[in-house]
Parts: structure tokens; sequence; C-alpha cells
């Protein structure tokens, strides 16, 4: 009887020590890519962490390259991009790319004494900056954008992201739409061969752009919306630039609204579109999705019911879509109808 209920007791021990440490390790999910999206995820995963105890979400800030390529290999169960995967990707690696915020991009500089004026530039401009064709910054077709404004006799120096980089797809998308020779050159994409400029610069990430510009004098470089509390206190410029309507508009809330409300309505059900020069007289040229890919087939079961809850989470009104969230790093809630796509994508999670 002794040995028969010490048997007992030893297998209840077991089955407590085996159940409290799967309370205690939970489930563990890896986000990683985009560091445009990075400041947001950071706030989101802090604040659903407190009432999601058993989920450890870890958040790395790697660029949208490396998040598309962890997520396809399953390294990475988020993978954060400012881009949708390609045509060809999908092809071979069939993957979800769910919508979770709206972002854009600014155009940045540090030009001594014009970092408090808001240049003119265009996507033309722009193309002949980062190939080289043009090299000073009084040069005429920038002059003739900026009438009334001493521009300095001072070579640019074109910052571009070193990593794969959502960023560059969407800066290299409003040259391509906006410059047919950058079109038929260069192109866009998360990585591009860029034209050899002799004193252009390369920056991994976000933050290595805007310290590459506030340590650069008369540099130029292209640093989402997310960073720009940090663009503010490095005290650098920032561009109105020409939208498709040929009027020149500032980043902000209103003109980001514009753009995404001129072609969210276009947006199929994978959801994967370019915002990027976007019709409208207020439409800002440079906006975009906040992409999660996402491998609809999960090798864990747990792990893709706690996937799928916190992607319902983050796109819900009273969860990550709250203005607390979203206007501390500048980015947009998405539309209703966006919304109802995401979730749809979501529920393919298996």
């Amino acid at each position: 009887m002794r040995k028969t209920l010490a048997l007992a007791f030893a297998a209840l021990l077991a089955a407590g020590a085996l159940g409290s440490g799967k309370a205690m390790a939970g489930t563990s999910l890896l986000e990683t890519g985009s560091t445009l999206v990075y400041p947001l995820m950071n706030l989101w995963v802090a604040d659903y962490q407190k009432d999601h105890k058993d989920v450890q979400i870890t958040t790395q800030g790697t660029g949208s390259g490396t998040g598309i390529s962890q997520a396809i290999s399953g390294v990475a169960q988020i993978g954060a991009s400012d881009a949708y995967m390609a045509d060809s990707q999908m092809k071979s690696s069939p993957m979800l790319n769910i919508p979770l915020a709206i972002s854009a991009q600014q155009i940045n500089y540090n030009i001594p004494g014009l970092n408090n004026k808001h240049l003119h530039l265009s996507g033309p401009v722009l193309a002949g900056i980062y190939s080289g064709q043009i090299k000073y910054w009084d040069d005429k077709q920038i002059a003739e954008l900026n009438h009334g404004i001493k521009l300095p006799h001072h070579e640019i120096v074109p910052i571009h992201r070193a990593d794969g980089s959502g960023d560059t797809f969407i800066f290299s998308q409003y040259l391509s739409f906006s410059t047919p020779s950058w079109k038929n050159g260069p192109g866009y994409g998360t990585t591009i061969s860029w034209p050899s400029v002799g004193n252009a610069v390369g920056a991994n990430g976000n933050p290595g752009m805007v310290q590459t510009c506030r340590n650069t004098r008369y540099s130029i470089a292209y640093i989402g919306v997310s960073f720009l509390d940090e663009t503010n206190k490095a005290g650098l410029g920032y561009a109105a630039l020409k939208n498709r309507s040929g009027r020149f508009v500032l980043p902000n809330a209103s003109t980001i609204h514009a753009a995404a409300s001129a072609l969210g309505s276009k947006t199929p059900r994978d959801e994967r579109i370019s915002l990027v020069f976007a019709p409208g007289a207020e439409s800002y040229p440079i906006i975009n999705y906040e992409y999660a890919i996402v491998n609809p087939h999960q090798q864990d079961a747990g792990k893709a019911a706690d996937l799928k809850k916190f992607l319902m989470w983050a796109i819900a009104k009273d969860g990550g879509q709250q203005a607390r969230f979203l206007n501390a790093v500048h980015f947009l809630p998405l539309p209703e109808k966006i919304v109802q796509l995401s979730k749809e994508q979501i529920e393919k999670i298996k």
C-alpha cells in the first residue's frame, strides 16, 4: 500500500513539475525584420505581455530583407517588412503578407543653415542625386524647385541602406514610379545595385541612417517616419516631396491618410500592393503598409494559436491600433476594410 501511494505521489509530483515547467516557459515567438516598424513592435509587445504572461515575444530590428528570409525559413514566426513579397518570391514560398499599420518615409538632409527649412525635392531630382548626375546642392535642378533659398555649393553625400531594407524598397519605388530612367536602371527592391557614386555612404537600419546623416554634413538620407523624433533631436531637415499631382507635400497625418485613401480601396485579398506615388493633390508620395510576413503552416500548433492571438490583437481597435501606440511612432491605423482583409489572412494560420 505504501509503495503504491509513494508511486502515485511521485507521479503527481512529476506531472506537477511538468505542468509548472510548461507554464513558466510558455510559448516563445520571434519577430524580426523592419527597423521602421521595430519601435512600434516594442510598444506592442511590452503592453501585450502584461496580460499574456505565458507568451514570450522577442523583437529584433534586422531589416526587412532578413525578416522576410527568416519568416520563410521558419526561424521567425513574424517577419516584419515595409515591403510586400514579390510574385517571384511567392511562387517559391507562398507566405501571408498581413498589413498591421500604415507608415511613411522622410527624405532627411544635413545642410548647415538649412535644416530648419523644408526643401522641395522630387523623384527625378532624388534619382539624379543617387545616380551621381546631380552632385552639388546648388545644382540648377534643385535650385529651380527652391526659389529664394540660397543653396550651398557643396557636394551632396547620398546615404543608402547597406542591408536588405523595406525602406530601400519604397524609396526606390518612388524613384522608379516618378523617373523612367531609374525604373529602367536600378529599379526597385529591398536590395538594389546602387549606381557608383564616389562619396556615397551605406548605413545599416534606420538608426544607422539617422546617425550617419547627423554625422555627415551636406548628406541626404531616406528614413522611416517612426524615427521622426530621432531625426528632430539630431537637428536634421526633411523635405516636401513632389507628388503625382505635381504638388510639394510634407509627411503628416493628413497627407499620409490622403495617399492611403487613394489606393487603399484597390488593396487585393492577399494585400500585396504598393501605396507609393498615390494620386491626389494632398497625397504624400512615400507611404506603405507595414507587413507581418507569416508562414500559414506553422510547425507548432501552440505557437500558431498564440501567433494568431497576437496578430488579431495588433489590428484590433482596442489593441494595437490604439492611438497611444500609433501616435508614438507617427503611424496611422488600418482602415476597417483592410482590418477585415488582414483578419481573413490571420485566420489561415494553422
